[in-house]
């Protein structure tokens, strides 16, 4: 007999898979008040809080660049740069040619976390905040007497003027209202800047169909490739698939997944563990030779060691990658007793970094360092080991090197960013550890001081 899960819930939908067996999903009825979600997503952030900082660069056409590097590509793109076909991720080069005004704005990372945390503080004047997606996304689900249309429209207008008053005119976002969360942030891209787009349970699949594959969360190059295999070329297409063609197509629960959130159901979020701690950096040119590549292979060592520290996490792995010139990709990993201590990794990294060197050529430049640590064990999950794989001299050394790496994160938290460190340090001050915000972590204040 083939199994089915029911929910006494009428949201959520529990997706399991048992021993393999051929899965389906009970859709529950939607409830009577279609519009559950508000979804908050600020429009081109990086550009628009670099243009708030900045009353100069204000309708300027402007890119947020981590490196002063041609080479390198655009991280975001204000709405001027964007009338001339420059979006995030085009290289510096070719977003130039397509517009000759075009300024580039070196990241400010902290100032995005800053403009976050505000935005949070007046967002929660407005409405209760349910979940921070990324740094520029924010979800709300709506209670029972904030379902109506005239009441969405009156909280999405408070929102866009307090946003306007506390934060700044340039920090400007697109509003998006659904019967789920994953609709609304869909909805957010149907109108924008600034828009407030509602798409209420009986306006599907009518809405959807206006959307290109791509323009869906979940939908990226590699799986509009696969669908494209399949024959599914439109969104039409896509819907008129049943749950368990999403699922083959998907190569697993996702698309049926999607397949229930396309049609308005809630899901239950998947829950997540933290499994690596690491930090990447593009180098400027002058940076790239490999000698003094590894001064900034180092510092980026040292942050992720006291970042692990700061979350009470050991490691058992650190795995070097580097990205040259010449576009060759090296990577190697090496594997030590559980540590958090600074010292262990720094070891692990230059036997890493000897190793790949002499893959090389003796002067290639180096234009990307990534430094990841993995096999995470909370310390608060660590048990006591009858027979630990080292001496007892040499785990008393290991506390030893804690107790110092502790010691030094206290000074820098103290007295700032590098005010005391490991060994040789760039000498023109550049510390290549400033924190960086991916759209999916936020970095919280502490970070910027490691």
């Amino acid at each position: 007999m083939t199994p089915y899960f029911l929910l006494n819930d009428p949201v959520n939908v529990a997706v399991k898979d048992i021993e393999g067996a051929r899965l389906h999903c009970y859709t529950p009825p939607m409830p009577p008040d279609s519009l559950r979600w508000l979804y908050i997503d600020f429009n081109s952030f990086f550009a628009s809080v670099e243009q708030q900082v900045r009353p100069e660069l204000r309708g300027k056409p402007i890119i947020v660049v981590p490196v002063a590097s041609d080479s390198t590509s655009a991280i975001a793109a204000s709405y001027e740069a964007k009338a001339f076909g420059v979006k995030t991720g085009t290289p510096v080069w070719e977003a130039k040619k397509k517009c000759p005004g075009l300024v580039c704005v070196l990241a400010s990372h902290e100032h995005y976390v800053n403009f976050h945390q505000r935005i949070l503080v007046e967002i929660e004047n407005h409405i209760p905040i349910t979940a921070v997606c990324s740094i520029d996304e924010i979800a709300c689900r709506l209670m029972d007497n904030e379902t109506s249309i005239k009441r969405i429209h009156e909280i999405a207008a408070s929102i866009k003027r307090g946003l306007k008053a506390n934060i700044g005119t340039e920090v400007r976002c697109s509003i998006g209202v659904a019967p789920n969360r994953y609709l609304a942030k869909v909805a957010t891209d149907m109108q924008k800047p600034d828009g407030l787009t509602l798409l209420p349970l009986e306006s599907l699949p009518g809405r959807l169909f206006t959307l290109a594959l791509n323009d869906l969360p979940g939908v990226g190059r590699g799986m509009s490739l696969r669908l494209e295999k399949a024959g599914i070329r439109t969104v039409a297409d896509l819907w008129a698939l049943d749950p368990h063609a999403m699922r083959h197509i998907w190569g697993g629960i996702m698309g049926e997944k999607l397949y229930h959130l396309l049609r308005g159901v809630e899901l239950p979020d998947d829950k997540t563990t933290r499994r690596s701690v690491g930090h990447s950096h593009v180098l400027a040119p002058d940076v790239r030779p490999p000698a003094k590549a590894r001064i900034v292979a180092r510092r980026l060592t040292l942050k992720a060691a006291s970042r692990l520290r700061r979350l009470d996490y050991y490691a058992g792995k650190l795995t070097l990658a580097l990205r040259l010139e010449s576009g060759m990709r090296l990577e190697a990993a090496a594997h030590c007793y559980r540590a958090a201590d600074s010292l262990t990794f720094v070891h692990l990294l230059d036997e890493l970094w000897r190793g790949l060197l002499r893959k090389t050529a003796p002067n290639a430049r180096i234009i990307k360092i990534s430094v990841t640590l993995t096999d995470l064990t909370a310390a608060a999950d660590l048990q006591p080991e009858l027979l630990p794989p080292l001496s007892p001299a040499e785990l008393n050394a290991r506390a030893k090197a804690e107790r110092l790496s502790g010691a030094l994160d206290t000074l820098n938290r103290r007295f700032g960013r590098d005010t005391v460190a490991l060994g040789m340090m760039p000498q023109d001050g550049r510390s290549f550890s400033g924190t960086k915000v991916a759209f999916t972590r936020i970095p919280d204040a502490a970070e910027f001081l490691e």
